[in-house]
């Protein structure tokens, strides 16, 4: 019989290893789509999430203030077009015995095998970047519950980004068929509480129709009335004018839909919709050329990250294209960019209006600085793409969830009216018009100094 001891021995081992195995936690496997059916009930979703906030946010924050000087320091004699006070100075933190001349001298593979590429320029990681989703900040949630007691406040996470770096809230509108009245929304927030009120004498039937849908509350994937949402209560869903607000930003961010795995997603920075009528790339891939195609493709897919399966689930919204979808993007066609009293009809400065240090910028933007080369007057922007290859600054590395690779061509967005859009870039990840101009110094190589880095945020104030 001891012949026998091997063979069970064996056999003992390897059921000991197979039941091991099947203990520990295995790695889910890769899939594009959402789970439909749960395992876990709302009430006990909820109260996992409800407990884990605190760490997820303080981390997200420890980012914040490892990355930047989140100080509220307004730039002197400048402000947005209602009088919030714009913040100055660069507020990327430069890694330690490192200067802006110094980097700027480096090669990009220097900057990043010697781990020196300031981390206020990597990819900014969403507050939960595991979860993702759409984030209001706390004013927008604020005023919509006050107006039409719609609560947007999820109970998983909060806005990340201090108020005082974002857009004044609520922004002006400015309408291309009626520039005479100035801020069009009157200082108000457009909800379904007021929209009927300011549009009518002002926009014909069509658009006034338009402006209804833009806020009126779709479901979307946070908000919406199953269990599986990331609100208190179920909700109606959420509007246009939420990340838009009045047709501008508040800049609520998100997770683009189209790429998956979950950590290559990148976080968006809801862009302003002013000016729409002069662009012809829209969506987080570029590809819809219309802002009808974008409009629909919003309801459709966005609002359900790109997932068509959970959508229905979750009660999407099928605008209809010849009388919807027109009217929507009627009404978006006619924001316009906030006056601009220094430019002259072809978009650049006039020089009986313009300050010496404003003049020597635009001379540096359109000369040395090369942005004119994406930006173009009178729109300041080219209407396209570029890959601006920031990946040769930094290696591959992981933060807060999100996996800092490659991140291809971006749209070029426009310019007009950049002081009222903090933060910049198109995930949000430069605070301040002074850190814009460090980011494309360090990234285009074009070696601009201490001066001439003043001269150029002068005139990116005036546009």
């Amino acid at each position: 019989m001891s012949r026998w001891k091997p063979f069970v021995l064996v056999v003992s081992l390897v059921a000991l290893a197979l039941v091991l195995a099947a203990q520990e936690p295995s790695k889910p496997p890769k899939d594009s789509f959402s789970p439909v059916v749960l395992r876990e009930s709302f009430e006990a979703t909820r109260t996992r999430m409800v407990a884990e906030k605190p760490a997820i946010m303080r981390r997200q924050l420890d980012l914040l203030n490892m990355r930047y000087d989140l100080a509220d320091r307004p730039a002197p004699n400048a402000t947005m077009f209602r009088g919030k006070p714009i913040q100055g100075g660069v507020r990327v933190k430069l890694p330690s015995g490192a200067t802006w001349e110094r980097l700027a001298a480096m090669s990009p593979a220097d900057i990043r095998d010697r781990d020196l590429f300031p981390a206020g320029f990597l990819p900014l990681s969403h507050p939960n970047h595991k979860e993702g989703g759409m984030v209001f900040p706390q004013v927008h949630i604020d005023e919509v519950k006050r107006q039409t007691r719609r609560d947007l406040q999820r109970f998983d996470l909060d806005f990340d980004i201090p108020q005082h770096f974002l857009p004044e809230f609520p922004p002006p509108m400015f309408l291309t068929t009626r520039p005479d009245l100035g801020d069009f929304s009157q200082g108000k927030l457009i909800t379904m509480d007021n929209f009927f009120e300011l549009a009518n004498g002002v926009l014909n039937p069509k658009d006034i129709d338009g402006l209804r849908l833009l806020v009126t509350p779709f479901p979307q994937q946070q908000f919406n009335a199953t269990h599986d949402r990331r609100s208190d209560r179920p909700s109606d869903g959420v509007t246009c004018f939420d990340c838009h607000a009045n047709g501008h930003t508040n800049a609520a961010t998100h997770l683009v839909g189209d790429i998956r795995p979950q950590e290559l997603r990148r976080r968006i920075d809801s862009p302003s919709l002013r000016g729409v009528n002069v662009q012809r790339l829209f969506g987080s891939q570029r590809a819809l050329k219309t802002v009808e195609d974008f409009t629909e493709f919003e309801q459709r897919a966005a609002y359900f990250d790109g997932d068509h399966v959970i959508a229905n689930k979750k009660g999407v919204n099928i605008l209809e294209r010849s009388t919807q979808v027109h009217h929507m993007s009627e009404v978006q066609a006619l924001l316009d960019f906030p006056p601009a009293p220094k430019l002259g009809i072809d978009g650049k400065l006039d020089p009986a209006k313009a300050t010496a240090a404003e003049m020597r910028g635009q001379q540096l933007f359109f000369g040395k600085a090369n942005c004119g080369s994406c930006h173009p007057a009178p729109n300041y922007t080219d209407l396209n793409m570029h890959n601006l290859q920031v990946h040769r600054f930094y290696k591959v590395q992981d933060v807060n969830g999100r996996r800092t690779e490659q991140e291809g061509p971006i749209k070029t967005f426009p310019l007009r009216g950049i002081k009222d859009s903090p933060p910049y870039l198109h995930d949000g990840r430069l605070l301040t018009l002074e850190d814009a101009v460090e980011f494309f110094n360090l990234v285009t190589g074009v070696k601009l100094t201490a001066d001439e880095k003043k001269d150029l945020t002068a005139f990116l104030l005036t546009l």
